[in-house]
């Protein structure tokens, strides 16, 4: 099975210990004359620690350094904790730190802050044709609908569902500017570029889906979650939700489907359909809040990995 892909698709709702909500704390420990030491407090032992993006040496869950003089034109680092729980997800936890030369400043990483959320980064994995016509099968993808694909890596999704199950249109939606360029450039080649469009931007600050009417999805059952409520909330009734290998929490889907494609892994997509209005409302005893009732799936209609 291949893990999720790069998406980008940002900022991630990750859970760890300790929080920083006014800025990075000045100690009375003294640090090299004119020079900033930094005391940085890390979620895990296991993180590594970057500033300005560049990785620095180290162990444990509470580092000191003196810091590294400040890149032209900078008048703060970039202090970061990065987690990676998959080979294809990355959490960066960032503060900025302004100089205190002389001093030693503390920069608190063991908690997400509120007004600075952690950023999530996947990596690209490209998901097999036929696995995205099987995807496109179990949305019942045709002539009427809209097709998203968020996260879209080389566009393939809405490509293949514009060009092979003639869908009206289709949008997709990447972080990364070389794969928008080379989205554009495949649908170009398939002849579909009047009808597909795509664009660069953090799949996190969609507020409306409310055009589409089926999803595409492949990047991680975090950013699933992350993504759930805006899909709930404007996606219209009857339009479905389709996710290769990744679920969307207690919200169950409708259907799932595991077989074996033509490179001998096993895969698996899942299917979700927006229920009608007042719908949500006529549960089945003992039914969760956010699970569509059983009578109103759609059963000839999964969260996110890589493609």
């Amino acid at each position: 099975m291949s893990p999720p892909r790069r998406v980008v698709f940002a900022l991630c709702a990750l859970t760890l210990i300790g929080t920083l909500a006014a800025g990075p704390a000045v100690s009375q420990d003294a640090a090299p004359q004119g020079e900033t030491k930094l005391r940085i407090l890390l979620p895990k032992k296991r993180a590594t620690l970057e500033i300005d993006g560049k990785e620095i040496e180290g162990s444990g869950k509470e580092r000191e350094i003196v810091a590294p003089p400040l890149a032209k034109g900078k008048k703060q680092w970039e202090v970061s904790s990065v987690l990676a729980p998959t080979n294809y997800e990355k959490f960066y936890r960032t503060r900025l730190v302004s100089p205190k030369p002389g001093q030693t400043v503390v920069v608190d990483l063991r908690t997400e802050d509120p007004k600075n959320k952690d950023r999530l980064v996947i990596r690209f994995v490209p998901t097999p044709d036929d696995v995205v016509a099987r995807m496109c099968k179990l949305g019942n993808v045709g002539k009427n609908d809209v097709v998203y694909d968020i996260g879209c890596g080389d566009g393939r999704l809405v490509i293949i569902a514009v060009a092979d199950f003639g869908a009206k249109r289709g949008v997709g939606i990447d972080l990364d500017p070389d794969l928008v360029k080379k989205s554009r450039e495949n649908a170009k080649k398939r002849g579909v570029s009047d009808k597909v469009e795509i664009r660069e931007g953090d799949a996190l600050k969609i507020k409306d889906l409310s055009d589409a009417t089926v999803v595409l999805l492949y990047m991680g059952e975090p950013m699933n979650l992350l993504l759930r409520p805006i899909l709930k909330k404007t996606l219209k009734p009857g339009s479905r939700i389709v996710s290769h290998r990744f679920g969307m929490g207690d919200w169950k889907p409708d259907k799932t489907e595991t077989f074996t494609a033509q490179d001998g892994d096993e895969y698996t997509i899942l299917l979700w359909t927006i229920p009608e209005k007042g719908a949500a409302g006529k549960k089945k005893a003992g039914a969760s809040a956010d699970r569509p009732d059983a009578s109103l799936r759609r059963p000839t209609l999964n969260g996110v990995s890589p493609r």
